[in-house]
């Protein structure tokens, strides 16, 4: 049995199931099958991550048949040696021979493919004038369910990669904030992420003072004050799978008004939270925590969505947003941030990481939420 630090390792079972449920939500959506470039859909459903270039690599899933991975000769090697290599054909071609005509046969003329999102335009190019009858259309769009639920496996990984940020967070409130840079800060998060298990850092965002009241600020050279409210946003990759949390801290005591805003904030998060539950739609995660900012007068500077997916990528769909009526599923994973963020004065943001149950809702970040008072 793997040790309480790994996680049950996937299968090529595992593969062959999810390309095979995949090839048949595309049959039952219209379509006649599914093609997948290199990214997050080709990871989820091969484990294969190859690096994304001019030479053509693309999975063909149709219901009913094999699965088929279209991949350049000299990159074969290492497609063989994926997880998922058992469950599908790999159909190489090598360079001066044309990969569309490698990829034609296996596809139905005058046929509807859901294909990545992030393909190549240069690939989907060569595809349609091959095949001119043949058409496209978003896979994210055609199929959003396709890794909106996560099966136990994956959702061990969410919650070790979460309960690393929670370590994270914890030590980040030992240091010092007053008198350093936000970059200092930022360096911080990503010697702690990756001491805690964490394979790759996206991103850790410092926004100290003014610089908080933009939600997606990069750290810079600031040097953070006493005085200052903090938004700290990170995370990252850990087993494959994401962490993203947030919390906002402040260098000495706060003003009453500083105070006001984060427990507005803290309270609209758990009404967002508390939102969660089967059935629900997606854009009612972002109703509730919507609701309570307006309901103090600052929905005005709530200025993005409530949430998104997390998966094998800190984001992808599902998103809470309004307008968004996708129902959620036990299995569904997704952020619930919400936030105010007062222009050349201060921000504050709460985010956890949210896992849909049997029930409600459960939390994959644990931290306190109330305001933290730093040095």
């Amino acid at each position: 049995m793997p040790s309480p630090h790994q996680p049950v390792p996937f299968t090529a079972d595992d593969y062959r199931a999810r390309m095979t449920r995949a090839a048949e939500a595309a049959e039952a959506a219209g379509l006649a099958g599914v093609l997948v470039a290199p990214g997050p859909d080709l990871v989820h459903l091969t484990g294969y991550q190859p690096v994304s270039t001019e030479r053509l690599t693309l999975l063909v899933l149709k219901a009913g048949q094999d699965p088929v991975l279209v991949v350049p000769t000299l990159e074969a090697p290492d497609a063989e040696h994926a997880v998922g290599a058992p469950a599908l054909t790999l159909r190489d071609w090598t360079d001066g021979k044309d990969p569309y005509e490698v990829t034609a046969p296996l596809l139905d003329t005058g046929g509807r493919y859901g294909i990545s999102d992030n393909a190549w335009a240069m690939h989907l190019l060569g595809l349609q004038q091959i095949l001119p009858t043949t058409s496209y259309t978003s896979l994210t769009e055609a199929l959003p369910m396709l890794r909106a639920v996560k099966d136990a496996h994956e959702l061990d990984r969410l919650a070790a990669a979460g309960a690393a940020a929670d370590a994270t967070y914890g030590e980040i409130l030992k240091v010092r904030f007053s008198g350093r840079r936000e970059t200092d800060v930022a360096a911080d998060l990503a010697a702690l992420l990756k001491r805690f298990g964490h394979s790759q850092v996206d991103f850790t965002v410092v926004g100290s003072g003014p610089n908080g009241a933009n939600p997606h600020h990069e750290a810079g050279d600031r040097t953070i004050e006493r005085g200052d409210m903090v938004v700290l946003d990170f995370g990252g990759l850990k087993h494959g799978y994401g962490s993203d949390t947030s919390r906002t801290v402040h260098v000495g005591e706060p003003t009453a008004e500083e105070q006001r805003v984060h427990d507005i904030v803290r309270e609209a998060q758990k009404a967002g939270c508390d939102a969660v539950r089967p059935g629900a739609a997606c854009q009612d995660i972002d109703r509730a925590a919507r609701a309570v900012i307006t309901e103090f007068g600052y929905g005005e500077r709530f200025i993005h969505r409530t949430g998104h997916g997390i998966g094998v990528t800190t984001h992808e769909p599902p998103y809470m947003i309004e307008g968004e009526e996708l129902p959620l599923v036990p299995g569904m994973c997704f952020s619930v941030e919400p936030g105010i963020y007062l222009p050349g004065r201060f921000g504050v943001r709460i985010e956890d990481i949210v896992t849909v149950t049997e029930d409600g809702g459960r939390r994959l970040n644990t931290t306190p939420r109330e305001l933290a008072i730093v040095e």
